[in-house]
């Protein structure tokens, strides 16, 4: 029980960052399908930093760790800004292809550095074994509580205050629901929805970095990050683009992504004689029944995916 707790909420941990990342570009007016690339390239920043600067103390480890993924995470969602924002591009076009671009580039730059360093060893993986050990906060018997647990918690709550309780979230969200109308009052919306982009790649890329060190010594970045970017949109959805109830919704996906992990630990699973493959495949399948019976209902930014013409009224 312990260790499927352990799993959910790291899992969760990781949903929740990225759905709040979604949630800020979709609350400024850009949709941001390329959450998914983002967590890769920031999970490659945080990598690169564990990789290069391994010898750091514990704390100003998980700084440079921590900085490493969001500037890695924020520079590549410029590329969603500028061709949404400036180029007026079609955002769903963009996001998907910056999702395939994040791997191939991550996987190509990785065995590039191996190669460099050997030449027998052109893996795309890259190794932190000791460098795991900064994440963790402390332990409560066989659960383990690590730091990005704790900051996921924070930067839900700071989120929420941001959106909600300052001047800045209350443009950021007329930006996404009438950007003409905002104009009108003297909000930039361009630099808003600048603003929006960023933040969810600050978000994106600690996800990523967050993901890839939740139980495994190395990370081969040729894998990606298992979907986890469009499960984050899932739970962005389900949460009704509101930090609180993204909260709630990544904690009931986690659960189900966990379960994979898990499963063979509980008798009553076992007895049910279910392929390992149906676990794997649970939170993808949750994800399509939420997105088939919530989207329909959902109360999404009016703006979300219509480019700003400041000509226009």
């Amino acid at each position: 029980m312990a260790l499927l707790l352990q799993y959910t909420l790291i899992y969760a941990s990781v949903l929740m960052l990225v759905a709040l990342g979604g949630c800020f570009s979709e609350r400024s007016g850009v949709i941001n399908l390329g959450l998914e690339g983002t967590m890769v390239i920031g999970a490659l920043g945080g990598a690169l930093v564990m990789k290069y600067m391994g010898d750091l103390p514990a704390a100003l480890m998980i700084l440079t760790v921590v900085l490493g993924s969001v500037i890695f995470g924020m520079i590549y969602s410029l590329l969603l800004a500028v061709s949404a924002i400036n180029f007026k591009a079609d955002q769903t076009l963009v996001g998907t292809a910056m999702n395939l671009l994040g791997t191939a580039a991550a996987t190509v730059i990785v065995k590039a550095i191996n190669m460099g360093e050997n030449v027998n060893n052109v893996s795309s993986s890259i190794q932190y074994i000791d460098q795991r050990k900064a994440f963790s906060a402390f332990k409560i018997g066989n659960f383990e509580v690590s730091w990005f647990m704790i900051l996921a918690v924070i930067l839900l709550i700071v989120a929420h205050v941001v959106l909600y309780k300052t001047r800045f979230g209350l443009r950021l969200r007329a930006c996404g629901e009438h950007p003409q109308a905002a104009d009108s009052v003297g909000i930039n919306v361009y630099k808003m929805r600048y603003a929006g982009v960023l933040i969810s790649g600050f978000f994106g890329g600690l996800g990523g970095i967050v993901y890839i060190t939740a139980g495994v010594s190395e990370w081969k970045f040729e894998n990606g990050v298992a979907g986890f970017g469009f499960l984050a949109l899932a739970v962005m959805i389900f949460g009704q683009w509101e930090p609180k109830l993204i909260g709630l919704a990544a904690l009931l996906f986690g659960l189900f992504r966990a379960l994979s992990n898990v499963y063979s630990g509980f008798d009553i699973l076992e007895t049910l004689n279910i392929p390992s493959a149906v676990y794997n495949m649970l939170p993808y399948i949750i994800s399509l029944v939420v997105l088939a019976l919530f989207s329909r209902n959902s109360r999404a930014p009016k703006a979300e995916g219509i480019p700003y013409d400041k000509g226009q009224r």
